[in-house]
């Protein structure tokens, strides 16, 4: 995945977020190329239609299959390899190892934000690789979605983060939750920083983050520890957490 395609009623969503911080940087350095299309520019109607009632009756409106197929066809007339998916909440579940997924596919992201009630299951059919939810939840639109993946896959591909060494200690990376951070003062309110990490002791360091990152996810997010890649070492740090409880 080096280049990404958006197709959204709502173009102008995009650029605030994707010029800005990490994301824009990247785009700069040409690590990563974004296109934000405009479903509305592949109407044929004057009023620029994208949806219309559901056949069967029901609230709501349906994207239209016609405007949709145009702009897919148009984005893939370059002949580039495409992975195409529209978030909605049917999807799978979007996380981390996806996000690792999508960014080491080599073909094209193009990504269809649907809107209303969703889209006319023919797309789904004739267009749609994968479909990708955020979550357990309804939006308004998968505009936030799609940023989300956007975001969350970019900053994996090599050289978009300044420190590569960062990706193996962050959430998730390891399968379980990340551990407390601190910075400078050493003392505010009241309150210190743990001693071990000012002691230069790498090695109780290392120690005390495992073991706290071990702790935040068992009171935390325990479903977590199931898929863990947990070795002997953790498991006895677990045993160490549940006697000091």
């Amino acid at each position: 995945m080096r280049q990404i395609d958006v197709v959204t009623i709502f173009p102008e969503m995009f650029e605030p977020y994707l010029g800005s911080s990490i994301i824009g940087k990247a785009r700069e350095r040409g690590l990563v190329a974004v296109n934000v299309h405009n479903l509305r520019d592949h109407t044929e109607d004057k009023h620029r239609t994208t949806d219309d009632t559901p056949y069967g009756g029901g609230p709501g409106m349906v994207m239209k299959i016609e405007p949709i197929a145009r702009a897919f066809e148009s984005i893939k007339n370059d002949g580039l390899p495409t992975r195409s998916i529209l978030v909605t909440p049917q999807g799978r579940r979007f996380d981390q190892g996806m996000a690792e997924e999508f960014s080491k596919d080599e073909r094209r992201l193009l990504i269809l934000c649907g809107r209303y009630e969703g889209v006319d299951e023919r797309v789904v059919e004739q267009y749609i690789d994968d479909e990708v939810s955020v979550g357990d939840y309804v939006l308004t639109g998968g505009e936030l979605p799609a940023l989300v993946i956007i975001d969350a896959s970019v900053r994996l591909l090599p050289g978009v983060l300044g420190d590569e060494g960062s990706l193996e200690d962050e959430s998730f990376s390891w399968g379980i939750l990340d551990y407390p951070q601190y910075t400078r003062p050493p003392q505010w309110g009241g309150k210190g920083v743990p001693e071990v990490l000012t002691s230069g002791n790498h090695a109780g360091i290392d120690r005390y983050r495992r073991k706290e990152a071990l702790r935040r996810t068992m009171a935390r997010r325990p479903d977590l520890l199931d898929k863990a890649r947990l070795d002997s070492n953790d498991m006895r740090l677990i045993e160490e957490i549940k006697e000091e409880e």
